[in-house]
């Protein structure tokens, strides 16, 4: 393909897709110029902002305040913490890659059974939406935590500890710790998410979702079968926070009940709205600005760090309704179509 025809379809994408080919451009540079120590950081923040795109998915796109979108963040890292660990039997007997990658795919599976089956009973039979949908997904956070708290077998109050690094078939079985490797290696699974995720936002089912969110009693006269679509996509949601928590509990070698808790559905809650629920790529930036203002402010300010990072959310989602990412996007698609 010609230079010319490079640039064309570089003008004629929109600016989510811009704005995303451009940060992971910048994104694949980082290696090249940044300490060990902070890829490690990078590649836990990626697990951050893989939650941040599936709550982004079922809020933005499909209109379903979950407050407790951390629940299904929470099973992806249990599940891959007993199966590593081999407390599920007949799997201690497995070579450690296979036991990674069973892991891997009970913690997306069991993410995404519970959010179904949580959506057969909400849209279904009550049909609950708006306000109501996020008060029982809150109150299904808390009841998650409890659980875990009270069951030994997940470690009780002190949670699961020595859950091993990736293992994603490396010579010799060994685990993969790297810092580079896995920074790579989590950025590809971010980045190959985010896209598909992009085509299922364009393609008809997820206009069908679309129209859901807009106006849903319209959606249901047009012959949209709205409580499977809604189904549908909140599974969808709870897989990726799955695999976000699968993850993201191989780079801190523990899983903890506040990981299923209300604590992560809050935190991710803000990074989408300081980013922009409305885009998938500008949740992404919104959990890691978030992640990376934390870290500042609690080194400036010391104990008031949490004071500031709440007045700070404030103002932004005040001043800036579609979040600061969000208004950036909307303002680079003013621009293209001028």
């Amino acid at each position: 393909m010609s230079a010319a025809a490079l640039q064309s379809r570089w003008q004629g994408a929109d600016a989510e897709v811009r704005l995303g080919l451009a940060l992971l451009a910048v994104a694949l540079v980082l290696p090249l110029v940044l300490p060990t120590w902070q890829l490690a950081e990078f590649a836990r923040y990626f697990c951050y902002m893989l939650l941040a795109v599936s709550l982004a998915w079922v809020w933005g796109h499909c209109g379903l305040l979950c407050l407790g979108q951390g629940v299904f963040f929470g099973i992806g890292a249990y599940a891959m913490s007993v199966v590593t660990l081999g407390k599920v039997p007949g799997v201690a007997l497995l070579p450690d890659v296979l036991a990674f990658w069973l892991g891997l795919g009970a913690g997306v599976a069991l993410a995404a059974l519970a959010a179904a089956l949580l959506g057969v009973l909400l849209f279904s039979a009550s049909g609950l939406a708006g306000a109501f949908f996020g008060i029982v997904t809150l109150a299904v956070a808390f009841i998650a935590e409890r659980i875990a708290i009270n069951w030994d077998w997940l470690g009780g109050l002190n949670g699961l500890m020595g859950v091993p690094s990736l293992r994603p078939g490396v010579p010799g079985n060994e685990e993969l710790t790297d810092e580079r490797a896995v920074y790579c290696l989590l950025l590809a699974v971010l980045a190959l998410t985010v896209t598909l995720l992009m085509r299922a936002v364009r393609s008809r089912r997820g206009r069908a979702l679309l129209a859901i969110r807009n106006h849903e009693v319209r959606a249901q006269a047009l012959g949209i079968d709205v409580a499977r679509e809604k189904t549908r996509a909140f599974a969808l949601g709870g897989a990726v926070a799955g695999l976000a928590g699968a993850l993201f509990v191989t780079q801190f070698n523990f899983a903890s009940p506040p990981l299923i808790g209300f604590a992560v559905s809050a935190e991710v809650l803000i990074w989408v709205a300081v980013g922009g629920r409305s885009s998938l790529v500008a949740a992404c930036m919104g959990a890691l600005l978030v992640r990376l203002a934390e870290s500042w402010l609690s080194e400036a300010l010391g104990p008031y760090w949490l004071l500031a990072l709440g007045a700070l959310f404030v103002f932004t989602v005040v001043a800036m309704p579609r979040g600061v990412v969000g208004e950036l996007l909307a303002w680079m698609d003013r621009k293209r179509t001028e």
